[in-house]
C-alpha cells in the first residue's frame, strides 16, 4: 500500500522540499499541502490521509488544535500525526503528544529519518525518537512536579486496571525501548509484549505508545529525572 502524506506547514519552501523528498519514494506519495491546521484537517479528511507531518506554530490555527481536530474524530482513527518543530525543546510538542500525536521530528532531520518516521508512524509504532520524546516529557512534568506532591492529575489509581506485567511493559515503553528490546528485558516473546502493549492501551484509553508514556509519568508509574 502507498503511504498517503499531508505536509502542513505555512513555509512553502520547506512544503517543496518534502514533497519531493516524500514522492521520490515508491511506497509513498504527497496527497496535499496546508499552510495552517484548519486546511491540515480539511485535506486530511478529503484525501483520506495516513500520515499528516504537522508544523506546531502556524497562524490561524495552528499545529496542537488541529492536532486536537484530527485526533478527537472517529472517522480520522486511522490518522498519525507527526509534529514538525525546529526546536529541540518545546512545551507545545508535550502537549500535542497528550493531544493524540504519534510523536514529533525536528525539521533539521536527516531524510532518511523523516522516511524511517513516517513508515514508523503509517505502521502504528508511533513511537518517534524514543529518548528525545521521553527525555522532553519527562522535563516539563517535572517542572509540574516541581510544585506538587505525589503523582500529576492522572493518579496512580488510573493503572489499578492494569495487571502487574502490563506494568512492567508500561514502564518499559516509557524508557523508549522497542517490543523487541522489551522482549529481551523481561524474557517473553516480541509476540507476547505487543499484547501487553495492546491491551494496556485499551485499558487506558490511549491512541498510541506516545500516549502511553505520557500516561506513564502522569500517573507517577515512571518519575522524571533531572539532570
Amino acid at each position: 500500500m502507498t503511504i498517503r502524506v499531508v505536509l502542513a506547514d505555512d513555509q512553502a519552501l520547506l512544503r517543496s522540499a518534502f514533497r519531493v523528498l516524500v514522492d521520490s519514494e515508491p511506497d509513498m506519495e504527497v496527497v496535499g499541502e496546508a499552510s495552517d491546521g484548519a486546511e491540515a484537517v480539511a485535506l486530511t479528511r478529503s484525501e483520506r490521509a495516513d500520515v499528516v507531518l504537522m508544523d506546531i506554530r502556524m497562524p490561524g490555527t495552528d499545529g496542537l488544535a488541529a492536532t486536537r481536530l484530527i485526533t478527537a474524530d472517529a472517522g480520522l482513527a486511522h490518522v498519525r500525526v507527526v509534529m514538525l518543530t525546529t526546536f529541540e525543546v518545546d512545551e507545545y510538542v508535550v502537549q500535542s503528544l497528550r493531544a493524540g500525536a504519534s510523536g514529533f521530528l525536528g525539521k533539521g532531520a536527516e531524510p532518511d529519518e523523516l522516511l524511517a518516521a513516517i513508515r514508523i508512524a503509517a505502521g502504528g509504532e508511533a513511537l518517534l525518537s524514543p529518548a528525545a520524546t521521553k527525555g522532553l516529557i519527562a522535563k516539563f512534568l517535572a517542572q509540574r512536579d516541581s510544585d506538587e506532591d505525589g503523582p500529576g492529575p492522572a493518579g496512580a489509581g488510573r493503572l489499578s486496571a492494569l495487571t502487574g506485567r502490563e506494568r512492567e511493559v508500561l514502564v518499559q515503553v516509557a524508557g523508549g525501548h522497542s517490543n523487541d528490546e522489551i522482549a529481551e528485558r523481561l524474557e517473553v516473546s516480541p509476540l507476547t509484549v505487543k499484547t501487553h502493549v495492546n491491551r494496556a492501551m485499551a485499558k487506558l484509553g490511549a491512541r498510541d505508545r506516545a500516549q502511553l508514556v505520557v500516561i506513564a509519568y502522569e500517573s507517577g508509574l515512571v518519575r522524571p529525572r533531572v539532570d
